[in-house]
């Protein structure tokens, strides 16, 4: 099972360095970006899921960097989910230019924790039903 998003962006000039290299310290956020934008279109909003008392926060973050983003380069992010979510939940991303180069593969994980306690728990049962019922 995978479920794959594709989520577009266009760098813009306070992201990159002197060089005009997209600086490192970005795709984090670019990884945010398209998981939001993952579970939207899923059907969930991530707003919802944190006033319902669930938060994501990242746990582990991995990236390759094949080759540079610039300035005013359009990305697509494509986030993918490989594997039913337990009290993690792991992204695969690859992130591509408008020429289809691979700049950069990530994988993030993340871990469903109870916002009161701030303890583990299981995904959510509205989240993994939209995950199983995923055609």
């Amino acid at each position: 099972m995978v479920i794959t998003s594709e989520t577009l962006l266009k760098v813009r000039y306070s992201e990159t360095d002197q060089m005009g290299v997209v600086h490192h310290s970005n795709y984090a956020q670019y990884l945010e970006l398209a998981r939001i934008d993952w579970l939207s279109r899923l059907g969930v909003s991530y707003k919802s899921m944190e006033e319902s008392g669930v938060i994501l926060p990242v746990y582990t973050l991995d990236f390759k960097f094949k080759k540079s983003a610039f300035f005013d380069d359009e990305l697509t992010v494509k986030t993918s989910l490989r594997k039913i979510p337990t009290f993690r939940i792991t992204f695969d991303v690859e992130i591509f230019n408008k020429n289809l180069d691979l700049l950069t593969i990530a994988t993030s994980t993340l871990v469903f924790v109870d916002n009161e306690t701030k303890k583990p728990i299981q995904c959510p049962p509205y989240l993994m039903e939209k995950i199983k019922n995923y055609q």
